[in-house]
């Protein structure tokens, strides 16, 4: 069997530590320098999919829906919403590493169909925060997924996103019929109630990481 090869090395912003992008023929992974295991492999995905198609198939039916993705990863949640919206949509990707964008306009964009060169598709190169901050209202739906889940694993910064203050500036970033969903790779009660303090209705939906029935069970809260 063929090895995997190093092909790209990124360092994240403020921390130091270093994402490695992997190929072994047509297969991709990142990991964290230094770390066992794997940040992402490009044949599981499925949960980043349903990430996008479980909150996108609700605001389809709005003119010109906005949509804001925290984190462009592999570019599997980006294609799947791109799926699932209208020709009048607009999607707009907050990646923290610009690494991560160049990789995905390279060799790494064919694992999910190069949906950067789709004309509804632009980069905003920064944390996905200062998008929440600025809180506009304009956004229909708010997809995150920018750590492991609400204990972050890549940057302790990451984990305002899943505090009060960050639910509430994601909600005052959305529009009168947003949703919000949030990607994890696993359950934790406390972030369901935390959404739930803020007066969200929540509905917390497990996916499988490969395709429905197999890989690693993962979460996806819908919250609106």
């Amino acid at each position: 069997m063929a090895r995997f090869e190093e092909i790209g090395i990124a360092t994240i912003p403020g921390k130091g530590t270093q994402l490695r992008l992997l190929q072994r023929n047509d297969e991709f992974s990142i990991k964290i320098a230094g770390k066992t295991g794997e940040l992402m492999n490009s044949r599981l995905h499925g949960s980043e999919d349903a990430l996008a198609t479980l909150a996108c198939e609700r605001i389809a039916g709005l003119p010109r829906p906005r949509v804001l993705i925290g984190g462009l990863g592999m570019g599997y949640t980006l294609a799947a919403a791109l799926s699932a919206l209208p020709e009048d949509a607009r999607v707009t990707v907050a990646e923290l590493v610009p690494e991560v964008e160049v990789w995905n306009r390279g060799p790494l964009g064919a694992a999910a169909g190069y949906p950067l060169n789709d004309a509804r598709a632009c980069v905003h190169v920064g944390d996905v925060a200062e998008l929440l901050r600025a809180g506009d209202g304009n956004w229909d739906a708010i997809l995150l997924d920018v750590d492991n889940g609400p204990e972050g694993l890549t940057r302790k910064e990451n984990n305002w996103i899943y505090s009060p203050a960050g639910i509430a500036a994601a909600q005052k970033s959305l529009s009168p019929d947003g949703i919000l969903a949030y990607w994890s790779a696993g359950p934790e009660h406390a972030f369901t109630e935390r959404l739930r303090r803020a007066g969200l209705s929540v509905e917390p939906v497990t996916v499988r990481a490969l395709r429905p029935g197999k890989g690693a069970r993962h979460v996806i809260w819908l919250a609106w």
